[in-house]
């Protein structure tokens, strides 16, 4: 019972983070870039990423949590699937992405923001636009071993 409520509560994690990237990037920021001057723009998506990064640090936190438990509830490293690792390695790539994202081009992008540098905050949230499509790749791969790596 415990594993498999540890299991749910990591899909759900990992399906509000890659679903969350890809509403992102597929919908809230094409529809700002189209509605929005940068002046409106700029602060909507500082108000609007802000409130996305909480949601994925607690995804985060979830799916290590889960993640770790599930393992040992395996016999540890040694005895998961291949598949496994390779989850766990694109799961500490995409984190880290993630942290690069939240505490580095983001602050920078609030930074040019607060100075109403629109240009420069632009060139920030192109940054993060890039990151979040490359994160969202891996999400979608990881999701791809998740269902089938047991299979190959």
């Amino acid at each position: 019972m415990l594993y498999a409520l540890l299991l749910v509560l990591h899909v759900l994690a990992a399906a509000a983070w890659v679903g969350g990237m890809a509403c992102m990037h597929f919908a809230v920021r094409p529809a700002a870039v189209s509605a929005l001057q940068p002046p409106q723009r700029v602060p909507f998506m500082m108000v609007v990423l802000s409130r996305f990064f909480t949601g994925v640090a607690a995804s985060i936190g979830v799916l290590l949590v889960s993640g770790v438990s599930m393992i040992a509830y395996r016999g540890g490293f040694a005895a998961v699937h291949w598949s496994i690792h390779a989850m766990l390695a694109m799961g500490l790539l995409m984190i880290a992405v993630f942290g690069h994202v939240r505490f580095a081009t983001y602050p920078r992008a609030q930074r040019a923001a607060t100075a109403a540098d629109w240009k420069a905050a632009a060139m920030q949230l192109d940054s993060i636009r890039r990151l979040v499509a490359f994160n969202l790749v891996l999400g979608t791969l990881t999701f791809a071993i998740a269902l089938a790596g047991r299979t190959l």
